[in-house]
Order: structure tokens, then C-alpha cells, then sequence
């Protein structure tokens, strides 16, 4: 049988979620005769309140979960220090889960350390989550009074701090640095179509072209699903079949491969042809050429999450406030593989 939550109690009373919070707590800032409906259902329907659901005031664990999709990932990693920096310190130790970009797993860690482990949780949801469209899991988290900070693959129907990228705005000025070099056959390849972030940069490299009047080829918009072991494979026959004079890719393995098959089919870099890669990562500096990059300042991005999270935790006048989306600001790293703009 399902476990009956402050939500369920809410909804039976039409009442908010806090009121049924402090008549559970005894408080005196609501009227007795509610009070005492709200607390004799709770007896009847046999109600065990989640340690998430007292109030933080009561017990405060000064730990917070952290649930990252991908570890190999060297964006996730520079959040990751990022977001234990700020932790340390403001006083506060972490638990780190990796969700492997599963759904099922996601659940299971959220059900874990909601058992009053932790104060608050930083997270970026799972590749798989992102697909079934299925966020339960973070609303009961949310409404049994666990504030929860998103960061880069965000939830927009979940109503809760978030820190995002500028993917479109990013996508779109780097287009236009390609154009302004001298390019205007210029391919996306996308390893993330499946996710919010991944068509947002889509949308910026359309708009981009369009700024310029360029049309956009259905043939240079490239979707790759496959193992990095597949991309140079994967994009061969396309770099053979169609005119290519640079590139924009959404991550740095996919970058490096098309780097490679403009190489073999006798392309210089970057005397005619560009290659630019979202995140900053350790592939891209010591690529060759070294790559220009789009930085997504992902330490910046974790310890903004992680502040946020704190001060909802430690400030009362913060419990109340809107949720609210802070976009980090990327920035153009030109290294060897794009041509500087005279």
C-alpha cells in the first residue's frame, strides 16, 4: 500500500502543504479546530511522517546529497569541485551518487538519502528521466519540505532553484564567430539531442545562420547516439557526401573525431576548416590542434548551486522566496582550431 504523505493530507483538506506541515507540528500559527482535523486523520490513516518532513529547524544533518548523471564527464567533474569547495567551506560535508543516467537508479538514490541523511540535494537529472518525463520522485522530495537545486539538465515543470547555461545565446554567438572567420558551411554534431540542453544549442546554431542568411542544411545537422568508439566511423561518409568548412559539437569527443575526418580527407587546421566544442575539458587542451572551446564554467556553475542550496537552508527569509533560474554565462576559448578574427 502506498505510504500516505503530507501531499496526500493536503489534498483531503484542500490546505497547503505547510499548513498541514505545522497542524502535524503542533504550531500555533494555525486554529485549533484545523489543527485537530488535520492530526485525527493523520491517526486514523495511520500516518509515519519522513524525517524530510520535519522541520529543518528540528534536526539538521549539515550534509548534502549530491546526484551526478556521468562521472566521466569533465563538465560534471569541475560542477562536482565546484559545488565541494563552497560545502567545505560553509561547514557542510556531501554525499555523491552517480545516476549512471538511469531513471530507476535516480529513484532509488533520492529514496535513500530521504530517510533524513541529508539537508538538501544538488542534482542534474538522469539521460533516462529526461525521457520517460517522469520527475515524481524530486515533487514528493520538494513537498515534504527537502529544497532540492537543479544545475544544467533541468526539470522546467519542477518548481525549484535552478542553475542553467546560456545554450542558446552560446550556440548562436558561436556561429557567428565561424561566419565572421571566413566559414559558411558550418555542421552541428550533437551527442544530446535527447536532452533539453542539446536542442536549445540546436536552436542557437539555427538562429545563428539564419542572422547571417544562411540556410540551414538538414544534411549538417548531425545526431549522433552511438559510442564515441563509432563517431570518426559515423561521420566519414557524411564529411565525404557533403561540404563541411567547420564545425560546432555539443561535446569534446565528437569534436575530436571530426577533427580527425577533416584531417584524413585532407583538410588543414585551421587554415580552412574550424572545429569548436562545448566544455572545457582536459580533451580539448591537449587535443591537436588544441581546441577552441565554448566553457560552460562548470566550477562556477557548482558553487552557485551550492550556495543557493545553502542559504535556503541556513537563511528563514530564504524558505519563502520564489524559486528562481540563474543562467552562467559561457565564454569563447580560442585555442588552434579555429582561425583568430582579424
Amino acid at each position: 500500500m502506498k505510504r500516505l504523505t503530507i501531499k496526500d493530507i493536503a489534498k483531503e483538506f484542500n490546505v497547503s502543504i505547510s499548513t498541514v506541515s505545522k497542524a502535524l507540528n503542533d504550531s500555533y500559527e494555525i486554529s485549533v479546530s484545523t489543527k485537530e482535523k488535520i492530526q485525527k486523520y493523520a491517526k486514523e490513516k495511520n500516518y509515519k511522517p519522513n524525517f524530510n518532513a520535519l522541520s529543518l529547524k528540528n534536526r539538521q544533518t549539515k550534509t548534502i546529497g549530491i546526484i551526478i548523471p556521468n562521472m566521466l564527464n569533465y563538465f560534471f567533474a569541475q560542477v562536482f569541485n565546484g559545488i565541494e569547495k563552497v560545502a567545505n567551506e560553509r561547514g557542510y560535508k556531501i554525499i555523491s551518487c552517480i545516476s549512471n543516467e538511469s531513471f530507476k537508479k535516480e529513484v532509488e538514490t533520492i529514496e535513500m538519502l530521504s530517510n533524513g541523511s541529508i539537508d538538501g540535494f544538488i542534482l542534474s537529472l538522469a539521460e533516462e528521466t529526461v525521457s520517460k518525463n517522469n520527475f515524481n520522485h524530486f515533487q514528493e522530495v520538494i513537498d515534504n519540505g527537502t529544497p532540492v537545486v537543479m544545475f544544467d539538465r533541468v526539470a522546467d515543470k519542477i518548481n525549484c532553484d535552478k542553475v542553467v547555461t546560456d545554450n542558446f545565446d552560446s550556440a548562436r554567438s558561436t556561429v557567428s564567430y565561424l561566419v565572421k572567420s571566413g566559414h559558411q558551411n558550418i555542421a552541428f554534431i550533437s551527442t544530446i539531442n535527447n536532452l533539453e540542453i542539446g536542442r536549445r544549442r540546436q536552436l542557437g546554431y539555427l538562429k545563428g545562420l539564419e542572422d547571417f542568411n544562411i540556410k540551414a542544411e538538414k544534411n549538417l545537422i548531425i545526431n549522433i547516439d552511438d559510442d564515441y568508439k563509432n563517431y570518426e566511423q559515423i561521420l566519414e561518409p557524411i564529411f565525404k557526401k557533403n561540404t563541411i568548412d567547420s564545425v560546432i559539437a555539443t561535446d569534446e569527443s565528437s569534436a575530436i573525431a571530426a577533427m580527425k575526418v577533416a584531417i584524413k580527407k585532407g583538410h588543414r587546421i585551421p587554415e580552412n576548416f574550424s572545429v569548436i566544442s562545448f566544455s572545457n575539458g582536459i580533451l580539448a587542451r591537449h587535443s591537436s590542434p588544441r581546441m577552441t572551446t565554448v566553457s560552460q564554467h562548470g566550477e562556477i556553475m557548482g558553487a552557485t548551486a551550492a550556495e543557493k542550496l545553502i542559504n535556503r537552508l541556513e537563511d528563514k527569509s530564504q524558505v519563502k522566496k520564489e524559486p528562481e533560474t540563474i543562467i552562467v554565462k559561457t565564454d569563447l576559448v580560442e585555442r588552434n582550431s579555429t582561425k583568430k578574427i582579424l
